[in-house]
């Protein structure tokens, strides 16, 4: 493979005097997919905000193909597809018209706009207002959004939070198939069998540190257990451990 497509070197971040962020050093090369686990306050989303640069870090460097937010704004934007956790629609809007508005934006053709809305299983629903849409139904068109403009960068934070085993299952093909168009993939989930199934390695993040950078594979083997949930239940538990225990 070639140079990496995010590289992250010392990156921190403060807020309100107090570090949500230490430190944290990582690299992905085109076609990776990575998962970020841990619990609520971990740091997961203000990592991925920084990534995308609607937050910027306090210290430390991030480069998408090797272009950095504050040099080249515009240029580091088009390397990124961003998955929010949530969006709060356009009232009236159809599927495809919220679809058409954002790649205007991006100047993409509208053949796009089918493309992605039949590869995210919406395509029969495409004139439906958005705001008849179920959770599993919006987050799929959040997803088709951020494949909009095939971005070398693909961005998704908790895109499987609270949602139904199917949407679960069709998240995995659908990472699956962005893995093999080329796009490097960041995601972070508390479903930890979705990171199992869809992602190449993952990183478990405990109050803004990197406890744990593993393969998915190695990682439960690291651990002795079959499963990255018990792997990840045996870790946290050690996290926790007093050092003079």
């Amino acid at each position: 493979m070639g140079e990496d497509v995010l590289k992250l070197k010392g990156i921190g971040k403060d807020i309100g005097g107090q570090t949500i962020i230490h430190s944290i050093d990582m690299s992905l090369r085109q076609g990776q997919v990575l998962a970020l686990c841990g619990g609520n306050g971990a740091g997961k989303s203000t990592l991925l905000r920084m990534i995308t640069g609607i937050l910027q870090p306090t210290r430390g460097t991030i480069e998408v193909n090797g272009l950095q937010w504050r040099h080249n704004r515009l240029k580091y934007a088009e390397q990124i597809g961003y998955m929010p956790d949530d969006y709060l629609f356009g009232q009236g809007l159809s599927a495809e018209e919220t679809l058409a508005f954002w790649a205007s934006l991006r100047k993409v053709p509208m053949s796009r706009v089918r493309e992605v809305l039949e590869l995210v299983g919406l395509i029969e629903v495409r004139r439906k207002s958005v705001s008849s849409f179920s959770k599993g139904m919006r987050q799929r068109l959040l997803f088709a959004q951020a494949l909009l403009a095939k971005p070398p960068l693909l961005i998704m934070d908790e895109p499987t939070n609270g949602l139904d085993p199917y949407w679960m299952d069709s998240f995995v093909e659908l990472v699956r198939f962005a893995k093999q168009e080329g796009h490097t993939v960041v995601f972070s989930t508390h479903q930890l069998q979705v990171a199992e199934l869809a992602a190449d390695s993952v990183v478990f993040l405990k109050n803004g540190h990197i406890v744990k950078e593993e393969t998915t594979v190695s990682f439960g083997r690291a651990a002795g257990s079959s499963s990255l949930q018990a792997a990840f239940s045996s870790l946290y538990v050690h996290s926790n451990r007093n050092p003079d225990e």
